[in-house]
């Protein structure tokens, strides 16, 4: 039985975001469930967030404050809050998201109901730059399934559709199966992640907005940048992600039928984002040859002076 004596771990990741803390900091500690954790992860800030996390853990003793005694690299202190922390369920939260008070309490009551559970995700809002708040109705059932090949392939369907219906990297999860799963710091790591954890075990999912994350559109470069990652692999990051897949899935245990089904629902995946690439950039080559038409014209009606 989940009791109010359940530890839950919240993971919060951070570099240099004194201004941003306050307010999700708030919300994990306003949660209605009574055994909180909240795992402060401070990859060797310069600005100020070290003193204020110091204060935070000093006014209240469900914070814990970890500093890094060097930048060790985005993904690695995502890892770090999850490794350090005491509970029996985790979840990840970002520098400026914020929980609903119900948040944690939600996710436990579909891990009461259903013990196969590793992960339970919610319905997440996201604001867009321009101040848009969006959300996602995930309506699937694939990801409960006891089959962990339909699990995977659900997941990969997933990862072609919107951002707006399901994150898993931000559910609530059973701590020992997710620290287990080894990551590779790569661009397009999380989904390849979000695919361990759907081989793993089954899903749950609560259709209710319990979070809020700021969402922005980054070029891969930028994201490969921020992960420190080589940047050749911006070239190459949809193909990189799947031979990380094939060799998830020869590592995994899986039968011999369940790894050709695996490497199929892979195959798929990775074909569909290919055109969907191509597409875009035979459109872009068109919009860019039609500049150059209308800029030739442009030229050619000034040097005849019409």
């Amino acid at each position: 039985m989940l009791g109010t004596d359940t530890l839950v771990s919240v993971g919060l990741p951070v570099r240099n975001g004194a201004a941003r803390l306050e307010g999700v900091v708030s919300s994990v500690l306003a949660q209605d469930h009574e055994n909180i954790e909240l795992v402060i992860c401070d990859n060797a800030s310069t600005d100020d967030t070290e003193e204020f996390c110091r204060e935070l853990a000093r006014s209240d003793s469900r914070i814990a404050y970890h500093r890094q005694p060097r930048n060790v690299g985005l993904l690695n202190n995502f890892i770090h809050a999850g490794r350090i922390a005491r509970g029996t369920f985790f979840r990840w939260v970002g520098d400026d998201d914020w929980l609903a008070p119900d948040c944690v309490s939600a996710s436990l009551r579909a891990f009461e109901q259903d013990g196969r559970l590793i992960l339970v995700t919610t319905q997440v809002a996201y604001t867009d730059p321009d101040g848009t708040t969006r959300t996602g109705v995930y309506e699937g059932t694939g990801l409960r399934s006891d089959d962990p090949v339909e699990r995977f392939a659900e997941m990969l369907r997933m990862l072609n559709e919107s951002h707006l219906l399901i994150d898993p990297l931000y559910g609530l999860m059973r701590r020992d199966r997710m620290v287990d799963i080894p990551r590779r710091n790569m661009l397009r790591e999380d989904e390849v992640f979000a695919a361990k954890l759907a081989l793993a075990g089954p899903w749950g999912h609560v259709p209710e907005v319990l979070a809020h994350r700021n969402w922005k559109h980054e070029r891969i470069r930028v994201i490969g940048r921020r992960l420190g990652v080589p940047a050749w692999q911006a070239h190459f990051s949809s193909t990189l992600q799947y031979l990380e897949l094939l060799n998830w899935v020869r590592e995994s245990g899986l039968t011999g039928e369940q790894s050709r089904r695996a490497r199929a629902a892979a195959h798929r995946m990775y074909a569909r984002r290919q055109r969907r690439t191509a597409s875009h950039r035979g459109r872009k080559l068109v919009r860019l040859a039609g500049e150059l038409v209308s800029g030739g014209r442009f030229s050619e009606r000034s040097a005849t002076g019409r």
